[in-house]
């Protein structure tokens, strides 16, 4: 099989995993401490995959300044970006509850809820198809992590999309679409790099680290914490240290 074919399968794997949330919320009821439990999962196995795989192998390839400028800059491009959605209606994006506002409420918060959903699956897919340059396999603690994080993602915010009042048709349309992007993202990760020089890739992972970390406290343990309350941090560790036995065995 083709490595960039390969690339794009992985993304396409870590993306589906929205889906099948998705899936869940739409046809059964799932408490909403059992979604906020594996979300706050979720962000303790995403959080080991940036420190000890992503951060990790961005220092190792390009040096601490790289790393460190990537890193900042891709925190503060997330930020930037999730603000401006977030005036547009997507602020609530993840939430499970009646918090996300139907398009009557606010015109245009369907595309901004989308556009979300890519931004926060974006730098997760691209980090699987670099993960494949120089004849290197992908790393299965952050396919872990994407995957192990998507299945609450999708469950959370197509159960706030369901309660909104939106359609089968946009929620598994949003979903299925970012799992295709996200696929996309993973090969075109692998494409565009393949000849980059070893500091641009260590700049680009480290973007990604950058944007996943401050999504994860801007979105994630806000939603695990409104349900899991004082269980939240304990919840978050047991990820993490689980994902990095994982990378250790």
């Amino acid at each position: 099989m083709p490595t960039w074919l390969e690339a794009g399968l992985w993304g396409l794997l870590g993306g589906g995993a929205l889906v099948i949330g998705a899936l869940i919320a739409w046809f059964l009821r799932v408490p909403d401490a059992v979604v906020a439990s594996v979300m706050a999962f979720g962000s303790g196995v995403l959080i080991s995959a940036v420190a000890f795989d992503l951060m990790a192998e961005a220092a190792r390839i390009g040096g601490l300044a790289a790393t460190a400028l990537g890193f900042l800059g891709g925190a503060l491009a997330y930020l930037a970006a999730n603000a401006l959605l977030a005036r547009r209606g997507a602020r609530h994006r993840k939430r499970s509850g009646d918090q996300q506002p139907s398009e009557s409420e606010q015109e245009g918060s369907g595309a901004a809820i989308a556009v979300g959903a890519l931004l926060d699956g974006v730098p997760e897919s691209v980090v699987l198809g670099v993960g494949l340059l120089g004849g290197g396999v992908v790393s299965l603690p952050v396919l872990a992590a994407v995957f192990i994080s998507n299945v609450p993602e999708g469950l959370s915010s197509a159960a706030g999309m369901k309660r909104s009042g939106r359609s089968a048709r946009y929620i598994f349309g949003v979903w299925t679409t970012i799992a295709v992007l996200s696929g996309l993202s993973a090969l075109l990760g692998y494409v565009v790099l393949g000849s980059a020089p070893p500091e641009v890739i260590a700049v680009i992972t480290a973007v990604a680290a950058g944007a996943i970390l401050t999504m994860i406290a801007d979105t994630m343990i806000p939603e695990a914490f409104e349900k899991t309350h004082t269980w939240t941090g304990l919840i978050t560790t047991v990820g993490f240290l689980v994902a990095f036995a994982v990378d250790r065995a």
